[in-house]
Formats: structure tokens, sequence, C-alpha cells
């Protein structure tokens, strides 16, 4: 196994703790709130359209292998149109199959994502055209001295769970691309990562390459450090790449994500429920296969549903739809017992701005009240093109803010704080009082990069804006 440098020790956040000792406790003290915006009757009605599509209209299934699967096995049949018909009753016995629960682990074994957790896991984006170059303010496309830097940011920036490459390496050949950037990463962040492999050929080099890193197939399986990210082309298209490669993943066990990009009145319908219900249908496709091969292999789902800006054909990831079909699948997903993530701390602005502050603050609050405790696509400009690390090093901000919002109110008699009140309240001793003093570092969220000073304080310190506070903890980062 290739050596690796030890990564120097670092204080962990509050978020940090109280999400570790949440995990111990088996989540009895994450009080989450959390948004709802598909009920269980609704998250009914898309789960019989589901079924529906794929029995009625069907799904092209291009690998031989997983066609004969479906077809000569479990009683699927296709027809002159080439579209492969999946039995509602096939179907749900392949849900049926998934399992509740995703664990990821960082290269040292700790739990870093778990599915089960009511606290949420962030990560950034990955395989943008270009970066925002935070030394110069320049767009230019990406290389491995980016994803590098990227690795080192998400190994420090204490409210990301994972590692993603942000951007792919433009001066590498498409062929060692992957690897390259596979490689880079787990050496600059222990982290566990998600991953995205063009073809199954690659796939298998980049999971050998892991399981060198893990020792071997079998730890990588018990102890997996990495997601690969893969999907069906809307609508209803399973290619042969996507078919092998799932399959692979179900045969390793090793977990993988199975959701479309989906672009409504483009590739499936206009309308959100449509586009929820026919990306649905994509997806749980794929997951039979999946499943089929091996029940029981860790699979998760969600929305890659993309808005358009249909007066100019542009990505919407700023927009409210984005939000609300990422939320409403994530309901359907819950529905039927299949993890899922939402995308959240992206902008469809071109620069490190008051549009991506504000877009971002916004759906990445949004993502926090899902009930997914998986959220993914942080640092994406320019509509999921450009990746930024100021928007990324912005966004571990944002998340300490909306983690503190999420997790709720506790409501004990130790919060409720009786005696304290009637120890304190004679001579207004609440400052000086042991239950303050045990408490005020975890009870609030203290910001990193947020100013709270006052004016003139400000100013005497150089009077930093935000970007320039972003910019000034990026370069401390990277030393």
């Amino acid at each position: 196994m290739p050596q690796r440098k030890p990564h120097q020790s670092r204080r962990k956040s509050v978020r940090a703790a109280r999400k570790e000792d949440a995990v111990r406790q088996g989540d009895k003290r994450a009080q989450r709130v959390s948004l709802e915006l598909v009920e269980q009757n609704n998250a009914r009605k898309i789960h019989e359209t589901v079924t529906t599509i794929l029995w009625k209209v069907g799904a092209q299934i291009e690998l031989k292998e997983a066609r004969d699967l479906l077809v000569k096995h479990h009683g699927c049949h296709q027809t002159d149109d080439g579209f492969v018909h999946f039995p509602p009753d096939l179907v749900e016995r392949a849900i049926s199959t998934v399992p509740d629960r995703i664990v990821l682990y960082d290269q040292s074994g700790n739990v870093r994502v778990d599915t089960s957790s009511k606290t949420s896991s962030f990560c950034p984006g990955h395989n943008c055209v270009r970066i925002l170059d935070f030394r110069t303010d320049e767009l230019r496309p990406c290389s491995l001295a980016d994803i590098k830097e990227t690795a080192k940011v998400c190994q420090q920036l204490p409210n990301l769970d994972m590692v993603c490459s942000l951007g792919y390496p433009s001066e590498v050949d498409p062929e060692h691309e992957v690897i390259e950037t596979v490689k880079t990463m787990f050496e600059n962040c222990e982290k566990p990562a998600a991953l995205l492999a063009h073809d199954d050929v690659i796939q298998v080099r980049m999971m050998q390459q892991i399981a060198d890193i893990t020792g071997g197939w079998n730890r990588l399986a018990e102890k997996p450090i990495s997601i690969e990210l893969l999907g069906p082309v809307s609508p209803l298209r399973l290619p042969d790449e996507l078919c092998a490669r799932l399959i692979n993943c179900a045969r390793w066990r090793t977990p993988v994500v199975c959701y479309p990009a989906t672009f409504p009145g483009m590739s499936s319908p206009i309308s959100i429920a449509g586009a929820i219900a026919q990306s649905s249908a994509e997806a749980i496709a794929g997951i039979v296969i999946h499943q089929l091969t091996e029940p029981g292999a860790p699979v998760l789902s969600g929305s890659a549903i993309l808005p358009m800006d249909l007066r100019q054909a542009n990505l919407a990831y700023g927009s409210p739809e984005y939000m609300m079909a990422g939320l409403g699948a994530s309901d359907y997903f819950r529905s039927v017992g299949i993890p899922s993530w939402v995308g959240a701390g992206c902008s469809d602005s071109h620069q490190f701005d008051a549009q991506a502050a504000a877009e971002t603050g916004a759906n990445l609050a949004i993502a926090a009240m899902a009930k997914t405790p998986f959220v993914h696509n942080l640092g994406f400009l320019s509509g999921g093109r450009t990746g930024s690390l100021e928007l990324l090093v912005l966004c571990d901000e944002m998340v300490g803010w909306v983690t503190q919002m999420a997790n709720g109110i506790e409501v004990s008699s130790e919060t409720l704080a009786l005696e304290v009140m009637e120890r304190a309240i004679p001579s207004n001793a609440f400052l000086t009082d042991a239950h303050t003093q045990d408490r005020y570092l975890t009870e609030s969220w203290y910001p990193k990069l947020s100013e709270r000073s006052d004016a003139e304080a400000w100013m005497e310190t150089g009077g930093k804006d935000m970007q320039a506070r972003v910019k000034e903890r990026l370069h401390s980062l990277l030393g």
C-alpha cells in the first residue's frame, strides 16, 4: 500500500464534535428541524406513477448482460421499440433489498458520513469545466494543482465531511484524468471522496487504486472511503457503461449513487412533480439492476433535476425550483426506503459576490432542513460549470450556521434551567453561573469569518469585507 504522510491533528469544530456525539448516542440528542414538501399521500402518488412508467413505458437497457438479467430471469419483457418493461412487483422486491444506511469512513477508519444520522454531512461538487482563481479572479481551466489545493482545503475545513474535485485536470490525458484526480485527492485529504469514472474500464482502475489505499478489496467493502457517482440518461436510457458500472459496484459491494441529470421541459416534463416521477423511475431502473445483481449492496439516490431558464437555455442552480425538486425527490425516496442526497451550496453567479452568497445561503439553509442527511455540490458557481474555493470556504462557514438551526431546540430539565433561574435571578448572576460557563461554547454558534464586532473595531483592524476575509483564510489554509 502506498505510504502517505500523516495529517496533522486539528481541533474539531463544535459541529463535528456534536455530530460524533450524536452518532455514538444513536442521535438521541439530534432534535432536527425538518421541512417536508411531499407528504406521504403525495409520495404514494409519485410512486404509483414511477411504477407505471417502468411498466407501461419501460426503459432502454443497452447492456446485454443487464437485459438478459431482467428479461430471461426476472419477468421483464422487451418490446419492438427496444424498451424493457419492469413488472411492478419486481420493482417492489428490488426496492425492499436496498439497505437503509450507508456509512463512509476516512482513511483512518473513522466514520465521516452516516446516512442514518439526523446530522447532515456535506460534500463539495465535482468536475466543473473551469475554476474561479481566487488569487487572480479569472475564470480559467482547472489543473491538477487546483485539485490538490481543493483537497488540502477540504481536509482543513471543519464542517466538510468529504472531499471532491470541484473540477477536472484539463492538462491530463482523459484516459488518466480520473486516476490522477483520485491519487491527488487521497494524498492531500483523508476524508472520504465522491468520485466519477467515465466508463467501466476506468472504473476498475480507479477502484483498484482505492483498494490499494485501503488495504484490499475486502477492506474496501467493509469500510468504504469513497462513493461513486453515476446515473441514467434522460429520458429513460441506461447506457452500456452505466449498467456495467452499476453491476460492478454491486458485486464489489462499494457505495454508489444512481441518479440521472434531468432537465425539466427539455428531457422530462416541465412540472416539478412530473420531473421527479420520471427521474425517479430512471434511477430506480438502475437500482433494480443493481439490487438484482447483489441484493443489499449499498446504493443511494436523489435528485439531479436541473431547472433551466428556458428564456436563454441556461441552468438555474440558484433557483427555488432546484431546491423544490431536490427536496421533493428526497421526500419520495425516503418514503420508499432508499437513502438519498440533495444538492446545495451552489449559485448561478459567475463571481464570488453577493448573488453567490445569497443563493448559497438560501439553498444550504433549506437543504439542512431536508430529511436527507447528505448534501453535495458545495462550491459551484455558473450553474455548476465553475468551481470556487472561495465559495467552498464560505459554505463551510454557512454549514455551521445552518446545522445549528437544523438541530433545533433541546427541551429538557437541564435546558429549561429552572434551578439556574432560582440561583441566578436574585443577584442577576447568570454570566458567572456554572450553567453558562459550562455551555457558552456549545450553546451558541461562533463564526470564523462573519463580522460581529462594532464598526469602530472593524475599521481599526482594516475594515475587510467578507470577500477579503475569505481570501485571507484561503491563503492561510494553503500556506
